[in-house]
């Protein structure tokens, strides 16, 4: 009875973490189960601090998630093996079976198993853990893939997100939307364009990766909260009397911001209220 409780109780942990690597890395939506907690745990604390810890709260964050996987895969697969150590394993010489708690030997062995390193000092001489110990160590070999593909996938969302806020930092540096009525209809309403479609780019990022939203810039002119507040006063309205083409470009962009900030709002904030409200708590989530 003890065994197959343990079982299901090791089954069950495996089965958690391998729907968690799934949603996470390749679902669209790319939200797991424990990886969100992990990750807002770990905002939580960062912004408790003041965020001393700068932008590595992210990668930090990332880190811990995949620890987690491998900790609960291992842990897992220990629960199961753990009723058969040390009858069903076969040791090798001079190695005492009673030295360690059995359930040591059994994480020991199933940590060895998960890490694809072999099985050593310490054979499972059972028939059927001889069959299931290599799905353990493709499971083993698919997080390592699973941790090295998310680092890679991590980056790009967060590179467009920078090149956005860059874009808008130098916009208003020049003050390009007090000089829009002095400009030629075509070049200001590419630039429009330009900037509403990098804003739905990012808000697919965020939707898609979730986790950027941990990563903190601490250069202003790479911080998208801070950059924000420019994009929407370059969505108003112009005067009386612009050009409706040059209109219409703005209330692209408006547009582009009313959905980013309903995506920060329902995934991470859940503030509720306009776009200016959304990126303002934002914005103190990332720089209180």
């Amino acid at each position: 009875m003890v065994e197959i409780v343990l079982t299901v109780v090791g089954v069950a942990l495996i089965v958690v973490v391998l729907m968690d690597v799934f949603h996470t890395l390749m679902h669209p939506g790319g939200t797991g189960y424990l990886s969100p907690w992990v990750f807002a745990g770990t905002w939580r604390v960062s912004r408790a601090t003041g965020h001393r810890v700068g932008s590595a709260v992210g990668p930090a964050a990332l880190v811990t998630v995949i620890l987690l996987w491998v900790l609960l895969q291992g842990l897992g697969w220990g629960v199961i093996y753990y009723p058969h150590v040390p009858a069903d394993f076969t040791y090798s010489d001079g190695i005492d079976p009673d030295s360690l708690p059995a359930f040591v030997e059994a994480l020991y062995f199933s940590f060895v198993t998960l890490a694809t390193l072999g099985f050593g000092d310490m054979v499972p001489s059972d028939s059927w853990i001889r069959w299931v110990t290599p799905f353990q160590a493709l499971t083993g070999f698919a997080l390592l893939t699973g941790a090295l593909t998310w680092f890679n996938q991590v980056y790009p969302p967060l590179l467009r997100r920078r090149a956005l806020a860059q874009e808008l930092s130098r916009l208003a540096e020049v003050d390009f939307q007090g000089r829009i009525p002095d400009l030629p209809t075509e070049p200001v309403c590419a630039q429009l364009t330009a900037v509403a479609d990098r804003v739905e780019e990012v808000r697919i990022d965020f939707f898609q990766h979730s986790e950027g939203f941990y990563f903190r810039e601490q250069f202003a002119d790479l911080s998208l909260p801070r950059q924000l507040a420019g994009a929407v006063r370059l969505s108003e309205p112009g005067p009386a009397g612009s050009p409706a083409a040059v209109e219409l470009g703005r209330r692209q962009l408006a547009v582009a911001l009313e959905r980013l900030a309903v995506t920060l709002d329902q995934q991470f904030l859940h503030r509720g209220g306009l776009p200016e409200q959304v990126f303002s708590a934002y914005l103190r989530e990332h720089h209180p």
